[in-house]
């Protein structure tokens, strides 16, 4: 899967390093929307050189590949989301995890056209949704 990852990057414009590598894995295989304390602190471990500095410029940079896209679903913490396709991200109140929602690919965006003043023009759309997950209302 690691040859994976390096073509994605390589394709995308990014000059590879152990570290990227490493960041951008961990964002594809955990799927829990991690802000930078956490990437770094469970990278940090395997990569002691590693910086809170590093992760953040490595998001950036993966952010401007369009890698990743920044969500900012709580006040206080910008979290990073490998998944591309547009969807909306629910949190649960209660246990505080974030949830990818797929809709059909036909529910693109521009739906919202129809909302916005004459002549305004959607290219993205960020939808979140709070509440309480599945596993909380049992």
């Amino acid at each position: 899967m690691e040859l994976d990852y390096q073509k994605r990057l390589t394709d995308a414009g990014v000059k590879l390093s152990i570290q990227r590598l490493a960041i951008y894995a961990y964002i594809f295989e955990n799927k829990n929307h991690p802000d930078i304390e956490t990437i770094y602190l469970s990278l940090h471990p395997r990569f002691p050189t590693l910086s809170k500095t590093t992760v953040y410029n490595t998001m950036k940079l993966f952010e401007e590949k369009e890698l990743v896209q920044f969500i900012k679903i709580e006040d206080d913490k910008l979290r990073f989301d490998c998944e591309m396709k547009n969807h909306i991200h629910f949190k649960c109140l209660n246990c505080n995890s974030i949830f990818d929602v797929f809709y059909k690919e036909t529910e693109d965006h521009s739906k919202y056209n129809s909302m916005l003043p004459k002549g305004f023009v959607t290219s993205s759309v960020q939808t979140y949704i709070w509440g309480t997950c599945n596993n909380c209302t049992k």
